[in-house]
C-alpha cells in the first residue's frame, strides 16, 4: 500500500499540505522583521535557532487577500533545495496519511497563483487536501 504523509495547514479556509519529511518545526511564536523593497510574497526575515530564514506569506503566494491586521498566524519551518524557510499560514492542521489511489488532478477552481504550486488533490472526509511543491513555493516571484 503506497501511503504518503503530509503536514497540513489552512490558508483562506483551504487545506494544503507539504511532505512531513520536509518540515523542521511549527512555531506559534515568531517575530517577522520586514524587508524593505522585498516582493509582497516575502513577509520578512525570522531568526530560527540562530539561522536567518525568509518568511513567505502563503496568502500572497497562493493569491488570496492578506489576513486582517493583528490576526494571528502560525509558521511552518520547512526545507527544500537545501534551503530553510518559513511559511506563514492561518492555522496548522494534522499530519495526514493519504493513499496514492485517492490522488486527483489539481482542481480548476484554485487561483492562478496556486495552480503553479499545487501538485494535485486528495479527497479527505471533510476537506480536499492540496499538496504543495515546496521547491516551487520557495521560488520567490514579484
Amino acid at each position: 500500500m503506497n501511503e504518503k504523509q503530509f503536514c497540513t495547514f489552512f490558508v483562506n479556509d483551504l487545506l494544503f499540505g507539504v511532505d512531513v519529511m520536509d518540515v523542521e518545526e511549527i512555531m506559534s511564536q515568531h517575530k517577522v522583521e520586514p524587508v524593505p523593497l522585498a516582493p509582497q510574497t516575502v513577509a520578512g526575515l525570522v531568526n530560527h535557532r540562530g539561522q536567518i530564514v525568509t518568511a513567505i506569506n502563503m496568502r500572497q503566494r497562493l493569491g488570496f487577500p492578506n489576513r486582517a491586521q493583528g490576526e494571528r498566524c502560525m509558521m511552518l519551518i520547512a526545507r527544500a533545495r537545501d534551503e530553510t524557510f518559513g511559511l506563514l499560514v492561518d492555522k496548522i492542521g494534522d499530519v495526514c496519511s493519504v493513499k496514492q489511489e485517492d490522488f486527483e488532478p489539481t482542481p480548476e477552481t484554485v487561483t492562478p497563483e496556486a495552480k503553479e504550486l499545487v501538485l494535485g488533490a486528495y479527497k479527505m472526509p471533510n476537506h480536499l487536501l492540496m499538496p504543495l511543491s515546496l521547491s516551487k513555493v520557495a521560488e520567490i516571484v514579484r
